[in-house]
């Protein structure tokens, strides 16, 4: 090949890896019959006209086991439960011997799908729901769904305590539930069963796996409440609702702290031998001593024991007869200390003989000044004023003796 061949062979390469041609995509050409009218969440009924095939070739059973405590109900309700099979042309057996449910196939059978429902049917009878009930899952609009809720949570008590928090009290959290799903819900050992639309039942299962998690099932039934709100709004119906959902912060609580055990140096020796009782015997002494002596010298040591066990009690029941230490009174205590008690009775009598003996002086007018007089009178009324009625009277008589002065 010539050169020139060759580079016009890489220019045609290159230029075809830039302009490669877009694959056909058939799934994005625009359907004729699909249209923003359409409802994909509605299910059209099917009816025996639409059956074109005619009968099916072979027949489809299916079958289930139930617990005992259910075989009286079943018995009972049998028959309402064939009436509605019937109406399908599907076969419901009962066998009470091996305790299960089985439904199959006739060649009356016009809906393909009616044997799946059926399935479903005996399972939630199996299940502990009503036959009113379970009967209406033969309906086109109206699922199942059966969560296991038993191998969620290891501890028992646990378990208990979360599935009953998704009851609530007298079965209220249940209904609201129920009410914002539009489902019927029904807990039964360990699973919960649950009938209704496809949106419901996802809803649903959401909720009870969350509660299985420790997430309490009232968030969620107010952020339903909250969406069913919305919705009605016809503006608000096609805008994000995060805004408006509530946002809860997740608590981390505080967990036990685990005692840390330190590990032992390694030792490649193992320990030293601990002694035998007869070696401790023959260091004591009693290894040697006759059988006799042996039960001798038991017998004393069993006495000694028990004499200080007698006087530690005796002790303690003397405690009880002990009397308590009398605490000193304030003024015993304030009499003793450094502070002074104030003057006695008869330092105060002997203080007011002295005080109207200076006045009766006074009044004689043994030689004494006016000033000196005004200046015994000031201080005889001020002492007496502390010392009640007496003082009272001598600052009257001071008084009357200072007008005389005054006037002479």
């Amino acid at each position: 090949m010539s050169p020139e061949a060759s580079t016009e062979a890489q220019k045609a390469s290159e230029d075809g890896n830039a302009q490669a041609p877009k694959k056909k995509r058939t799934y994005e050409r625009p359907k004729p019959w699909d249209h923003d009218g359409i409802d994909h969440w509605k299910v059209d009924p099917f009816r025996p006209e639409d059956n074109l095939g005619g009968t099916f070739l072979e027949a489809s059973e299916f079958a289930t086991l139930f617990p005992k405590y259910r075989e009286t109900y079943l018995r009972e309700s049998w028959p309402l439960v064939e009436r509605a099979l019937k109406e399908h042309g599907v076969r419901a057996t009962l066998d009470l011997v091996q305790g299960s449910m089985a439904v199959c196939t006739t060649r009356k059978t016009w809906d393909p799908y009616i044997i799946l429902k059926a399935r479903d049917l005996i399972k939630l009878l199996a299940r502990s729901v009503p036959a009113p009930q379970a009967v209406k899952v033969l309906q086109d609009d109206v699922q199942c769904d059966i969560v296991k809720i038993g191998g969620m949570v290891r501890n028992k008590e646990r378990f208990v305590k979360r599935r009953q928090r998704l009851i609530g009290p007298n079965g209220a959290t249940l209904k609201a539930l129920e009410l914002l799903t539009q489902t019927y819900i029904l807990v039964q050992g360990n699973t919960v069963s649950m009938m209704g639309g496809f949106k419901g039942l996802k809803t649903a299962r959401r909720v009870v796996e969350d509660c299985m998690k420790n997430v309490h099932p009232i968030y969620h039934i107010k952020e339903l409440m909250i969406k069913r709100e919305l919705s009605k709004d016809e503006e608000l119906a096609k805008e994000n609702w995060e805004r408006f959902l509530p946002k809860f912060k997740r608590k981390n609580m505080k967990t036990r702290k685990v005692k840390e055990t330190k590990k032992k140096d390694y030792t490649p020796f193992p320990p030293p031998q601990q002694p035998r009782k007869e070696d401790l015997a023959m260091e004591t002494g009693e290894y040697f001593l006759a059988p006799k002596e042996k039960k001798w010298q038991a017998k004393q040591d069993k006495l000694k024991k028990q004499s200080t066990k007698v006087a530690a009690k005796k002790v303690k029941r003397e405690e009880a007869f002990v009397p308590p230490k009398e605490e000193k009174s304030k003024k015993n205590a304030n009499a003793g200390g450094k502070k002074d008690a104030g003057p006695s009775t008869e330092e105060m009598v002997k203080s007011l003989k002295s005080k109207k003996r200076k006045t009766r002086e006074v009044v004689n007018g043994s030689g004494a000044d006016p000033a000196t007089f005004i200046l015994t009178s000031v201080k005889s009324g001020q002492d007496t004023h502390e010392d009640g009625k007496h003082g009272k009277d001598s600052s009257k008589k001071s008084k009357k003796h200072k007008h005389k002065n005054a006037g002479s």
